[in-house]
């Protein structure tokens, strides 16, 4: 989850820039609209994360990627040179000067909305600065290259995407995870994967993702959004709020009130795990203890997360675990008998000592105040679809580790 991105600092520390170059258009144009499918690697215990790779450049260059709603833009390792990067110098991004995007580009200004940038002269890099709830940041300058991508009617487009080149990393293994290139930013502005698509008439500006135990998909376009079986609830619509953020919603817990009412959420796959404000978090705690009262669990310290428990026995996975514990939900009240089931498997683990321990932290203590947000965790064995174009947020039970349809 992106605390803030914004130009702060940054052109002085990168200089003037090279020559003007064509603006990258960010505007429609006209085509035949169709979809992209891409693999996705990746869980939440033990790795934390989930990732794509993608080819970028001519010829194409692959880089992994962890995929994130929370951000907006997508950036990689690059070799300016660097400091903090992790991957080997041969596997950096490598731009060239034709690469760069000047200050004045409009790319530019959506990268650093709503505050647009400081150009002392139009041939100025344009620059960016991201800084994450994990306390991960990353500087760098945007550039533009080729992504070829296969779409699913059987041709190869090669949009010309906008993405940032991150030559100056601290705390890294924060964020983005560390065998990862960088980010896949799929944010809701303009700068985002998705919106760029769709400006360039590649796809509409719809996505989803299916997270499964060790893989799953993502895609983009609308020509893997099933015609029935979906809930939808709508997305909040703020001027501060670039979040695929919806509510409010009710707290239930094994089908009835808990008595927590006006929720807002935010679906962030760059967090692995789900953060709750503190009273949500409370409750839910007391909850869930309350739950397990004369059952055969017990709590115990564990280097995975805070809050665990034992059995009488190891547990060997989830299956084992389950039956221990209730469902939660969210029921959206803007909606009609829209609700997001949390079976125990989208808010706990099974860790590597065979302990259960809690997927759900507390938001206070992460910096995120008042904010709630829906992690990997809780999105896992879910097919989600981010409809831009009607803004509306949807969801499906789904079995994440098979292909979708017939792609």
């Amino acid at each position: 989850m992106v605390l803030s991105a914004s130009l702060h600092g940054c052109l002085a520390a990168i200089g003037q820039g090279q020559p003007p170059r064509k603006p990258t258009s960010i505007h429609p144009r006209a085509g035949v609209r169709s979809s992209v499918f891409l693999p996705v690697s990746g869980n939440v215990y033990p790795l934390g994360y989930y990732s794509v790779t993608i080819g970028i450049g001519n010829p194409p260059k692959p880089f992994q990627l962890d995929i994130d709603t929370g951000s907006d833009l997508t950036w990689v390792q690059c070799d300016a040179p660097c400091t903090g990067c992790t991957l080997p110098r041969d596997q950096l991004y490598n731009p060239s000067k034709k690469n760069f995007v000047d200050c004045k580009d409009p790319i530019c200004l959506a990268v650093n909305s709503p505050n647009p940038p400081q150009c002392k002269n139009p041939n100025e890099k344009c620059c960016f600065q991201v800084q994450y709830a994990d306390h991960g940041s990353v500087l760098g300058f945007i550039v533009s290259d080729t992504f070829p991508l296969r779409l699913v009617n059987g041709t190869l487009s090669k949009p010309h995407l906008a993405f940032g080149c991150g030559h100056r990393l601290q705390n890294r293994g924060l964020h983005p995870p560390t065998p990862t290139a960088g980010v896949l930013g799929l944010g809701k502005s303009k700068a985002s994967i998705s919106s760029q698509l769709s400006s360039m008439g590649v796809t509409k500006n719809v996505f989803g993702h299916c997270l499964g135990d060790n893989r799953g998909f993502l895609f983009f376009g609308a020509d893997f959004v099933p015609k029935s079986g979906m809930t939808w609830t709508r997305m909040l619509q703020s001027s501060s709020d670039k979040h695929y953020s919806s509510g409010p919603a009710e707290l239930l817990f094994g089908g009835k009130p808990t008595g927590i009412k006006g929720v807002n959420v935010i679906f962030d796959t760059g967090s692995t795990y789900t953060y709750l404000n503190l009273k949500v978090y409370e409750t839910v705690l007391n909850l869930i203890r309350k739950d397990l009262s004369g059952k055969q669990l017990h709590d115990v310290k564990d280097k995975a997360l805070p809050i665990c428990w034992k059995g009488t026995k190891p547990f060997k996975s989830m299956r084992d675990a389950r039956n221990y514990f209730s469902t939660f939900a969210l029921s959206f009240t803007g909606s009609s008998n829209v609700q997001l089931q949390l079976p125990p498997e989208n808010y706990l683990i099974v860790t590597e000592q065979g302990n259960v321990c809690l997927g759900i932290l507390n938001g206070a203590e992460a910096g995120l105040g008042t904010t709630n947000v829906i992690g990997d965790i809780s999105l896992q064995g879910k097919l989600v679809i981010y409809d831009n174009e009607n803004q509306m947020i949807g969801w499906a039970n789904a079995d994440c580790n098979r292909k979708f349809g017939a792609f």
